[in-house]
């Protein structure tokens, strides 16, 4: 879940800090990068060139001292999600009460993605009421917390407040970006629009832009499955991902129908050509010699290929419909999917292009579940909830 991921790791001054720089290699060996902002007290108990070293970049210290104007938004822009480990009494107090007198609570501030605390101090100063109230806060504000633990402190003294396992804090984080439902799943998701030649100029295509697949894509990749992406759009970049590039429906048929030993789940967003030149010509047709007749024959039907080499235990489809969805449902049966994701690519956000969209969920038992319109990303939440319920 951390792979591609971008995290700040912030790390204040107490004895816990080095501790700090194994959790910093533990988040890049799951495939995170890692940026790392330091207060100065932490420099007392590890040295910034040990994160350098690490990361491959200088930790932030001071607002004032570096090169970029406004460090701390730069940070905040940049992560996926902030780590604060360990979080002292002192930098719990600063970032309840919002004082921003230091990079790392300013970073913090400027952040508007998920914040992992975990505190790091004394038993007796864990326990003060100054302590529980900033963390109550911190709780209020939304942000996560793990730990303390309870075992050896410094000074030889023992009980709660020791910092978290660094991998219990890597696998916090982790929950901070969803289920990991979908782990051990292999997954295959068509996405773009196929284009089918004229010419070596022209082509017969559509509007599809890829984002919807791309969506899914992603989603289930984050959920923990192997994805193999076939598309005609540009892919996303995901370490769990493995695209295939294809332009035409035949294309797009071969990649998909040679998968050696298929797949748990196949979703076939693509918005694939129903019909494509007999014959495309070798060199550019010429508007002198007037409109050319252009005969058309059917493109290979790739869900059907996928349901009858029996290449998926689940099989999703889709239907981009124009006015009423009642085709939808006659489709089902028609296709032999277990679930149809229907949309009126007519209506307005729910078209070609757009980052939002508006489907309806319809099962093989002629169930459906109507969604509103919501950004692709969370529509592809939805259909792999709802696959997740079909596995199971």
């Amino acid at each position: 879940m951390l792979a591609g991921r971008q995290i700040v790791l912030g790390v204040s001054g107490g004895i816990a800090a080095y501790k700090a720089a194994y959790l910093c290699r533990r988040l890049i060996e799951h495939g995170a990068a890692v940026r790392v902002v330091m207060t100065d007290s932490a420099c007392q108990f590890v040295g910034p060139a040990t994160f350098a070293a690490i990361t491959g970049s200088h930790p932030v210290i001071n607002l004032f001292d570096d090169d970029d104007v406004s460090p701390h938004t730069t940070l905040a822009r940049w992560a996926d999600a902030v780590v604060v480990a360990p979080a002292t009494a002192s930098t719990i107090a600063k970032i309840a009460s919002g004082d921003s007198s230091n990079a790392l609570i300013a970073t913090v501030l400027a952040t508007t993605g998920p914040v992992l605390v975990a505190p790091a101090m004394h038993t007796e100063m864990w326990d003060h009421p100054a302590t529980q109230r900033n963390m109550d806060i911190l709780v209020e504000f939304g942000y996560s917390i793990v730990g303390p633990d309870s075992g050896d402190l410094a000074g030889g003294d023992v009980g709660v407040g020791r910092l978290s396992d660094p991998d219990a804090i890597a696998a916090a984080l982790e929950d901070l970006f969803g289920p990991r439902d979908m782990d051990g799943m292999s997954v295959l998701v068509t996405a773009g629009g196929t284009r089918e030649p004229i010419d070596p100029v022209r082509y017969i295509g559509n509007r599809s832009s890829g984002k919807m697949g791309n969506a899914l894509a992603i989603a289930a990749a984050e959920r923990g499955a192997s994805v193999i992406l076939v598309t005609s759009a540009p892919p996303p970049t995901h370490p769990s991902i493995d695209a295939i590039e294809v332009e035409t429906a035949a294309e797009m048929a071969q990649a998909v129908w040679g998968i050696e030993g298929g797949v748990d789940v196949a979703i076939m967003a693509a918005a694939v050509a129903d019909f494509r030149p007999a014959s495309s010509g070798s060199a550019k047709l010429r508007r002198a010699d007037g409109p050319p007749h252009i005969e058309l024959e059917a493109t290979p039907d790739v869900l059907m290929g996928v349901r009858e080499r029996s290449l998926a235990s689940i099989l999703v489809g889709f239907a981009a419909e124009t006015g009423s969805l009642t085709g939808a449902h006659d489709k089902v049966a028609q296709k032999g999917v277990d679930l149809l994701v229907a949309n009126d690519v007519a209506r307005a956000g729910s078209g070609f292009g757009s980052d939002t969209n508006e489907v309806t969920l319809v099962h093989a038992d002629g169930s459906s579940q109507s969604l509103p319109l919501m950004p692709k990303t969370e529509v592809a939440d939805a259909i792999l909830d709802a696959v997740v319920e079909l596995r199971a």
